[in-house]
Formats: C-alpha cells, structure tokens, sequence
C-alpha cells in the first residue's frame, strides 16, 4: 500500500537503529532533514498560526475534523501537518494524491476502524497533493470524515474549491498559506547552515548578499531555497581549516532559473491584477504584471484578449481609439509572435491604461439585458418595423416613420422603445464629454416637446 504511518516517537525496529537512522538522515534533502519538530521551529504562516488565530485555535483544542492546506510548493504544508498530528494522539497516515488508490483509502479507513476498537486511538490521515485525487477516491472518503472515522488534513498546491468535492469542502476548515517572506526564508537559511555544519563536520557560513540573493530569488519556496544552500555547501571548496563559505557567486551558480509559481490560481490572479492596474491607471502596475505573464509563459493571444475586452468595458467611448489600439495590438501578436509581441502588448497597455475611463457603455448593456431578462419583452413599435416586403407595408409597418436625416441636425424626435428609461449615461469624461453634451442636448428637446404636447 502506498500510504505510510510516520514514525511519532515510537522505538524503532532496526537492529542497528542508530545507524540505520543516521543513513537515512544524511540520506534526507536539507529541507526534510530541518523540518521543524514544534511550533516555536516553524517559520512563516504567522497570519494562521499566531495566538489566536483559527487554525492555531483549532490545533490547540484539538477540534477539528478535516483540514485542506492550500498554497505553494515549498511553504511548509507537509510540516505543518506533521505538527498538527504532533499535538493529537492520532495515528498518522500519509497518503499520496498521486500514487494513492481508492484500494489504498479503503484499507487505510478499515485499519482506522480497527485501531478505534482496539485502542481507542483515533487516526488523522494526510493526503498530499489531494487535488490529483479523482471525485470517485475523494468521495470513498467523505462518509468516513462524516462520521469521525478518520480526521482528513489534505494539502494541495491548486484551488480547492475548484478540485476538492462541494461536499468535502463544506466539512473542512479551508487555510491559505502564502508564499514565504525574505525574512522567512533567511531563518531557514541560518538553520540550513547549523545543519550543514553539523553534517559535514567543519563550520557552513553564508555571506549576507549571498543569503539574500537566495531569499529573494526563490520566489519564498523554502525547499528551493535550502536546495540551493545544500549544493552551494556540497561543491563549494573548503578553505584550508575545513570552512565551507558560501559567497553570492556560489550562490548564483546554484539556483537555477528563477521559475514563477504561475499554476491555475497564478493564472488567473495575476491576470486579475492586471486588469485591475489598467483599471486603476497604474501604467507601470499593469506592465509588472504583464511581465509576469509573460516570464511564465502566458499565451500571448490571452493577454491580447484581456486588452481588447478591456478597452471597451473600462475606456469605452472615454476614447474610442483605445479598441482600435487592442484590437490592432491583437492582429499584430498574432502575426509577430514572441518575444517581440511584448512590445506591441506593452503598447496597447500603456495606452489602455493611461487612457480616461468609462463603463458607462459596458453599464447600459447590463442593466438593458438584465431589464429584457425580468421583465416584459417591450414590442417593436410599429413606426420601427420592417417595411421592406409587400406584406410589412399591408400590416402598416415603417407608416409614420420619420427619417432623422429630414429634419435639421439630422434628429428629430420620435418613439423608438416605448419605454422612458436610459441606459447610457456617459460620464462626461475623454470624448464621452462630447457624446454627453450631445446625448443633454436632445434630451432637452424631448423634454421641451413633452412640456409642448409632443410638438417639438
């Protein structure tokens, strides 16, 4: 079976059990040979795990039922499963989402059930990556959640509320853990190299501008970071009396490029900040973010899209020239292709975003759609039908219509919905200034031939 129990103080089996477990140690990743043994260890996650808060509530009393810890790779998760489980008197269980089987789960819940009747020792059950697992494993799962059969703590790297069954995560406290701070990560560091030192038997020492140069490129991934530390202390010479020192070209040599978190929620999230800087008219927020997508690899022909939905629902008729900008923006990235497409993208950004706004046209849609959607679908008047076959013009259609290029300014009042309500209202701001000037000026005809009978 591929689940695992964790070892949770009990004596150990081997017959050289002090060997056997320096081997496996020395063995161990640095970042699984530091994993923190207490609360007081762990780093990061302050904003859950301070006196008070919800999920430190939860693990003090020892009340919950299920868990889902959901973040980015190499924040902490699994530690901090491993800590909650520390402060029960559960079993603990690991399972994997991606090698585990409903098989697995069934034997794991049976073994559950046995351990509850035998010694009244309840079992939490740790589900890495439980985002791979299918809603057939997942749903195996929740009667036995339901009934307390086992305690879920799940950990997963995507959007549970997009991977997790509804009734799962209706049953589930659901934390967000976020990426690791600078000042996070130069802890881990300090720790890693009391741990090197200890391993390879002469003193590890990191230069500040090193230290830094990993905190701040490893995008607050820990186990990146304390990989990177570990091959700088495994292949960087020793000085003459046995000290390891780590100097910030060591450091460069071993982190690889810097690869951005950037799954569905780093997807969407930033492009939200994306739209929103545009929005804001931020021009220099917006190209961050268009950078961003960019490193990651975002179809250009997405961001192109966002642009060009963009200058209509956000600029709108504030500058009309703005949709000509995306849209040409969008032919040309198609034609052009990376990486000189960011150049045209970052034109038709900087244009968007520095451009007066209105959603007064985006606004009017709406609200006529919602309006044609509950209430009472208004009938074409008559004046307004198509009169264009022989059978229109005998049922009366078109008669009485007036042609608005007859008559001075080539307006003239007359029906055209049956009903007195506006839908477009420009904000007066770009050249919707113009179109509302216009837009007051025939509504005050209308107004004065109201106020006349009708005679304009």
């Amino acid at each position: 079976m591929n689940s695992t129990e964790l070892d949770l103080g009990l004596p150990s089996t081997c017959a050289h059990s002090n060997e056997c477990e320096a081997d496996a140690e020395n063995a161990m990743p640095l970042a699984a040979r530091i994993r923190p043994k207490n609360f007081d260890e762990y780093v990061g996650q302050s904003h859950l795990l301070a006196p008070g808060k919800l999920l430190r509530r939860a693990i003090d009393a020892d009340r919950f039922t299920s868990i889902v810890l959901w973040g980015p790779a190499g924040i902490g998760k699994t530690s901090l499963a491993e800590l909650i489980a520390r402060r029960t008197s559960c079993a603990f269980i690991r399972m994997s989402g991606v090698m585990s089987t409903v098989s697995d789960m069934r034997q794991v819940i049976a073994e559950a059930v046995q351990r509850r009747r035998a010694t009244q020792q309840g079992t939490i059950v740790f589900i890495d990556e439980i985002h791979r697992w299918s809603k057939a494993q997942q749903d195996v799962l929740l009667p036995d959640v339901e009934r307390g059969t086992v305690r879920l703590i799940g950990a997963t790297t995507e959007n549970p509320y997009f991977y997790v069954v509804g009734p799962l995560l209706s049953r589930s406290l659901v934390f967000q853990l976020e990426p690791l701070g600078e000042a996070d990560v130069l802890k881990l560091l300090v720790r890693g190299c009391d741990a090197l030192t200890e391993r390879i038997g002469h003193p590890v020492v990191i230069h500040d501008d090193a230290a830094h140069f990993i905190a701040n490129t490893c995008e607050g991934d820990g186990r990146k970071a304390l990989g990177a530390l570990e091959v700088a202390a495994l292949t960087t010479p020793q000085h003459t009396d046995g000290t390891v020192e780590i100097a910030l070209k060591d450091a460069e040599a071993s982190m690889q490029k810097r690869q951005l978190a950037y799954g569905d929620d780093g997807h969407y999230d930033t492009a939200s900040a994306f739209i929103k800087s545009m929005r804001g008219s931020d021009p220099d927020a917006a190209i961050y973010w268009l950078a961003k997508m960019l490193h990651a690899g975002e179809d250009i022909r997405f961001v192109a899209r966002r642009i060009l939905i963009f200058a209509s629902e956000d600029v709108g008729n504030a500058d009309p020239r703005a949709l000509e900008v995306a849209l040409n923006a969008f032919k040309a990235c198609e034609v052009i292709g990376m990486p000189e497409a960011r150049l045209i993208l970052a034109q038709a950004v900087t244009y968007c975003a520095t451009a007066p706004k209105s959603n007064a046209s985006c606004v009017a849609v709406d609200t006529a759609m919602s309006d044609v959607a509950s209430e009472r679908v208004q009938p074409v008047p008559i004046h307004l039908r198509d009169a264009h076959y022989k059978g229109g013009r005998d049922m009366g259609n078109g008669k009485n219509y007036q042609y608005p290029h007859d008559f001075k300014g080539g307006f003239v009042i007359q029906d055209y919905v049956g009903v007195s309500k506006r839908y477009y209202a420009p904000k007066g701001v770009g050249y919707e200034e113009k179109i509302k000037a216009r837009i007051d000026y025939w509504n005050a005809l209308r107004e004065k031939a109201l106020a006349n009978g009708g005679n304009g």
